[in-house]
């Protein structure tokens, strides 16, 4: 972490989940992998506002799979999709609400490298995989901190991406991203 950033704090995810996807913009995503530190700034996010948002994975109940959604907020639900990508969510609002938000692209700030446009790729480039399901984002070696410098940037709405079975939950404009940045998912 450099001198000025400061790392989020729990009172931070447990707000309301609009507020908090819209609040990660702009904020440095930290992992500590092998040694190296590597942060990312994000750029695009999703909410998922909990069992009765029928695009979110807490719509189907409380599994083995969403447990963590239903935990305390400030924890990463990692998860697998097509079997082969990761996506990380950050858990929001109270224990029991089963809100997150997905981080969907990330631009590189330091030690990462590869394509981050994309809820997998940005997991591939910074080594997060499902064995950081569950972490505790208050921890030292994967959090998301304040940068030290913070910047204004507009924010643009759109609807979520790839989800057409959630009926009206599809066209609900839950995808926030920094207007104008490069690192934007291409649709």
């Amino acid at each position: 972490m450099t001198p000025g950033e400061r790392k989020l704090g729990r009172e931070f995810y447990d707000r309301d989940t609009i507020l908090v996807a819209k609040e990660l913009l702009g904020k440095h995503l930290v992992h500590v992998f092998e040694g190296v530190e590597q942060v990312a700034r994000i750029v695009e996010v999703e909410a998922y506002l909990g069992p009765h948002d029928l695009a979110a994975h807490s719509a189907r109940g409380r599994t083995m799979r969403t447990e963590v959604m239903f935990g305390p907020p400030g924890h990463a639900y990692v998860y697998l999709i097509y079997g082969m990508h990761c996506c990380m969510n950050v858990v929001t609002q109270a224990e029991g609400l089963a809100s997150a938000v997905l981080l969907r692209a990330v631009e590189p700030v330091r030690n990462v490298e590869g394509r981050t446009q994309g809820p997998g790729l940005l997991c591939k480039a910074l080594h997060i995989d499902r064995r950081l399901n569950g972490h505790d984002l208050l921890s030292d070696g994967f959090y998301i901190a304040e940068p030290d410098r913070a910047e204004r940037f507009g924010i643009v709405k759109r609807p979520r991406v790839g989800v057409d079975y959630a009926g009206r939950w599809a066209k609900r404009l839950l995808r926030f991203y920094i207007r104008g940045n490069s690192f934007i998912s291409r649709l």
